[in-house]
């Protein structure tokens, strides 16, 4: 592979990544340049930030993988379990918004057990020469999204109605705000489907999901191996890319559960 494409996948793989981050922490597209100013830890601007995300900006300045560098370095040294740091607390005194979105979440840019990526690793990653870490670079294409939610549904409901399931998987699902637990509610009724950010987004929160079920133990299952048992159980499913079951005669099935003994329940 040449610099250029080097340089390519470095951008793709890069705009994943911001993607990937955002999601993860819920934050809007402000929240990043706000932080890199009120600390004064370097320069991003809305606008830049937007075109990194598309994969659009060719050849952002240093002071861009500085600012973001030095704010994943920080959140992963002052944030733990949605609570500020003194020192982090203070310096944002005057921001109260930015005080709010960190302590609704703020992870950072790492594999787990893995130093945190600061300014040079970032521009290593964005010009090709490194991977992102495992956790933000799993890409679920879009085409995949349908298939891959009714895995989900099928998985953490063992094929059983949801109505029988509601409650423990609820009361299992780690998430306490309620626009993304009545999103996840739907999707495992049925009702909707995960985009691919959507879902990549809440990956980690769907293995802890897992876990908390009694299906796994928390550190059993690494995202990329999360994801690859919902495209195993997905195309035994017979889900195609487009999210459509293989051919079915559902009179003839309906007649069939008809002439079957009650299951137990």
């Amino acid at each position: 592979m040449g610099y250029r494409e080097d340089l390519l996948s470095g951008r793709v793989a890069f705009a994943h990544l911001i993607k990937v981050w955002h999601e993860r922490n819920g934050w809007s597209h402000r929240v990043l340049p706000a932080l890199a100013e009120a600390l004064d830890l370097g320069r991003v601007h809305n606008s830049q930030l937007s075109m990194l995300r598309n994969g659009k900006l060719a050849s952002p300045g240093p002071e861009v993988f500085l600012a973001l560098g030095r704010i994943n370095q920080l959140l992963a040294c002052e944030v733990r379990g949605g609570s500020l740091g003194d020192g982090l607390r203070q310096r944002l005194a005057d921001s109260p918004e930015l005080v709010a979105a960190l302590e609704t979440s703020a992870l950072p840019v790492q594999d787990e057990g893995a130093p945190v990526l600061g300014p040079g690793e970032l521009l290593e990653v964005f010009v090709g020469l490194r991977q992102p870490p495992v956790a933000f670079d799993l890409r679920i294409d879009a085409a995949e999204a349908v298939p891959l939610s009714a895995a989900l549904a099928q998985l953490f409901t063992a094929g059983r109605p949801w109505r029988l399931c509601r409650e423990p998987v609820l009361a299992a699902y780690p998430v306490e705000k309620r626009q993304r637990r009545e999103r996840f509610a739907e999707v495992m009724a049925g009702q909707r489907d995960f985009s691919a950010a959507e879902l990549d987004s809440e990956l980690p929160d769907l293995r802890l999901t897992l876990a908390r079920l009694g299906a796994t133990g928390e550190a059993e299952l690494e995202p990329d191996q999360f994801l690859e048992l919902l495209r195993q159980q997905a195309k035994a499913m017979g889900l195609t890319a487009t999210g459509a079951m293989a051919k079915l005669d559902l009179a003839a099935a309906i007649r069939q559960q008809l002439q079957a003994p009650p299951a137990s329940p």
